[in-house]
């Protein structure tokens, strides 16, 4: 699978840069993309399923304010569901690594 994220601006920079806007909540979002190219709806539906329960399994706190999308392959449908929980693991890790390091900054 691949993985794309991007840092949210905070809830109060957002604010105070455009009052019009409504406030933009902190914490993780997460979204799929999962193509028609990767199977039927039956298929596709069943990857969104694996990759939304291994989010829940492993989601982290609410210390980082991103948006993560994960792009899975058609891979997913065969491979054994810890090694999909082991991998969206190792992302959000990676994720709070890289984003951290970038608040301190």
């Amino acid at each position: 699978m691949t993985v794309f994220y991007w840092q949210r601006p905070e809830a109060g920079v957002a604010a105070a840069a455009d009052a019009r806007k409504p406030a933009v909540a902190s914490g993780l979002r997460v979204g799929f993309t999962v193509g028609r190219a990767l199977g039927g709806a039956v298929q596709r539906n069943r990857m969104k399923r694996r990759l939304r329960e291994a989010v829940r399994l492993t989601r982290p706190p609410a210390g980082v304010s991103a948006d993560v999308v994960i792009n899975p392959k058609r891979a997913l449908l065969t491979v054994e569901f810890s090694a999909v929980v082991n991998e969206v693991s190792r992302a959000f890790v990676v994720i709070e690594q890289k984003l951290g390091k970038r608040d301190k900054a």
